[in-house]
């Protein structure tokens, strides 16, 4: 959903802002949602699915959408923003559920490294200093990388072939893609629009989804390499710390009791050759 702009131009702002484009992006972030809800509760199971995008969508939803307590907004906007915050917070519900079913092993992308910048660039490029805007801009940033994890996942995983989850992927990624043309769409009919928290996040966002979709289908990826790389060595400095002041890692500790050793199959993942998943 868009940002709520100020009192000036907002009738021409209003009009184009309902754009086909928007409307494609939203239904199919809606159509991704109930997607990936009812692949879940088909398989009863949360395999191929990363828990950390679902904590972080989460995350999104509920600090973008506090401005339902702020103004009366129509009914379409409404039902959009309850619908996303309360199928995030059942997704969640969902991984408690099937826990059983969830890779941890692969879900491997550590959450603070996306946080913590996230937080500061929020903080730093806010357009104005109240609670409400501050958390929207946040929600921006923080959306540019939620399904990194996923991707994360994925690359890692590369054996399930489960429709329902690369639907799913597809049709989130699809949806911020329509979002960029509704951008471009209001920039060229209001040249003095601007909503750069949006653009960077969405651009970020675009950027690891048509790297993916080409991994997906070609088996080539400029980005998979280096993301697998540094979320090892994230994952490793993190163990250093946890190491040094619990005297062992919850991480280590999940990895034996999978079967294995978490550092040793994130190293031969990376050294396989890339194929399709």
């Amino acid at each position: 959903m868009d940002k709520l702009h100020g009192a000036s131009n907002f009738v021409n702002f209003a009009a184009y802002s309902w754009n086909i484009f928007r409307y494609i992006g939203d239904y199919l972030h809606l159509g991704g949602i109930l997607t990936l809800l009812v692949t879940i509760v088909k398989n009863k199971s949360v395999a191929g699915i990363s828990r950390t995008t679902q904590i972080l969508y989460c995350i999104v939803f509920c600090t973008r959408y506090l401005d339902l307590f702020d103004h009366t907004q129509s009914f379409y906007l409404v039902f959009f923003k309850l619908t996303y915050i309360v199928t995030s917070i059942i997704v969640l519900v969902c991984f408690y559920q099937f826990d059983s079913t969830y890779a941890r092993r692969h879900d491997t992308c550590n959450m603070t490294i996306i946080l913590v910048p996230c937080t500061v660039a929020a903080l730093l490029l806010t357009s104005d200093y109240s609670l409400l805007e501050v958390l929207w801009t946040f929600s921006e940033f923080i959306e540019g990388f939620a399904m990194v994890p996923q991707y994360i996942f994925c690359y890692r995983e590369r054996v399930n072939k489960d429709v329902g989850t690369s639907l799913y992927v597809v049709m989130l990624g699809g949806y911020r893609v329509f979002y960029a043309l509704n951008w471009i769409y209001k920039k060229i009919n209001m040249p003095r629009y601007s909503d750069i928290q949006s653009w960077i996040g969405g651009l970020v966002e675009i950027m690891f989804f048509l790297d993916f979709l080409n991994y997906r289908f070609t088996g080539n990826s400029i980005l998979r390499s280096f993301v697998l790389k540094v979320d090892t060595k994230i994952n490793e400095i993190s163990d250093q710390v946890e190491s040094k002041v619990l005297g062992s890692t919850s991480r280590s500790e999940r990895a034996d009791t999978e079967g294995g050793e978490m550092r040793r199959r994130r190293k031969q993942d990376e050294d396989r050759p890339m194929e399709d998943v």
